[in-house]
């Protein structure tokens, strides 16, 4: 096992090499000057030209490129241009609210998902089954943002069992937790209807194998069958999608965080973009690209616990 995850984590490491290299190229193709960005439109040559040399960008490309990588491994993700602070003082403030609002959303989605789709496997063109099916359906139809909007109208300017504006920090446990709740179900929701999905159209393709027909012979209970011999089989595929849940989430939760006020990392980015703030938006692109490395070697190694044939492949 440990020899599977070396040999992984070898792996990412040229796959991280290849994205940095691609976030440097976008970074310097991109429409605008970021001395102009900095000075403003009407600034003077001569002071865009000494804020370029300040910033390096008069050097070749090469060595700009050199620079860039030997931040990245010395932890110096460089200053933002607007705040003129270090980018990562920035990117630290908000990514643990982004991380604690993917890790709950999974959970919810997961927790309501699996059993939902083994139900509907099941009790296949029955009433529930229509049911599943057709609640599913909704929250792969429903923005994310209009699903809290809702939850906003109901369960906070209606009812006030929850704050509507998600910003509490994390030294009261509590007060958090209670602020996390509508954006982790918003969130969690959208991700709900595709796990119960693949989930069913998985449980329909191990029921029918032989095995799980075997062990239904022997006479073992109904809920031992599908736990044992038929839920774990189908664990691949799920773990495949959560996996790229939480690469979506990270970046694409936005949306829910604007509707809730909350900081999160998608937040700044898109404030990166509409201030042009290049060296922030480089910045949040490279921990983004860290986190998506990091996650797709937990999932393999998710992979060889749910199913140790895959450490052969």
């Amino acid at each position: 096992m440990l020899r599977f995850i070396f040999k992984r984590l070898l792996l990412g490491i040229p796959t991280l090499f290849a994205v940095l290299t691609i976030i440097f190229l976008l970074m310097r193709v991109a429409p605008g000057d970021p001395a102009y960005a900095v000075l403003g439109d009407y600034a003077t040559d001569d002071a865009v030209a000494a804020l370029r040399t300040q910033m390096g960008l008069d050097k070749p490309v090469w060595q700009q490129y050199l620079d860039y990588l030997g931040g990245i491994l010395q932890g110096d993700l460089g200053d933002s241009l607007v705040t003129r602070q270090p980018a990562w003082i920035q990117i630290r403030t908000v990514l643990p609210y982004t991380l604690e609002l993917t890790a709950a959303a999974i959970v919810i989605a997961l927790a309501i998902g699996i059993p939902a789709g083994m139900l509907s496997a099941v009790r296949r063109n029955t009433f529930v089954d229509y049911f599943v099916r057709v609640i599913s359906l909704a929250g792969l139809s429903a923005p994310a943002f209009y699903i809290g909007l809702l939850l906003m109208y109901f369960l906070s300017a209606k009812a006030g069992w929850f704050p509507a504006i998600s910003t509490a920090g994390f030294d009261d446990p509590l007060e958090n937790l209670h602020a996390l709740v509508l954006p982790a179900i918003t969130l969690g929701l959208v991700e709900t209807a595709y796990v119960t999905r693949m989930t069913r159209s998985v449980m329909l393709n191990v029921l029918s194998d032989d095995y799980v027909r075997t062990a239904r012979a022997k006479g073992l209970p109904s809920r031992m069958v599908m736990v044992r011999h038929a839920l774990r089989p189908g664990l691949v595929p799920i773990v495949a999608l959560t996996g790229v849940f939480v690469i979506g989430l990270i970046g694409g939760s936005v949306l829910t965080e604007e509707v809730f006020a909350r900081p999160g990392l998608g937040k700044l980015m898109v404030g990166a973009t509409t201030r042009r703030d290049y060296t922030l938006l480089q910045a949040i692109m490279v921990v983004y690209a860290l986190i998506i490395v990091l996650v797709n070697i937990l999932v393999d190694i998710i992979y060889t616990l749910v199913d140790p044939r895959m450490r052969k492949r």
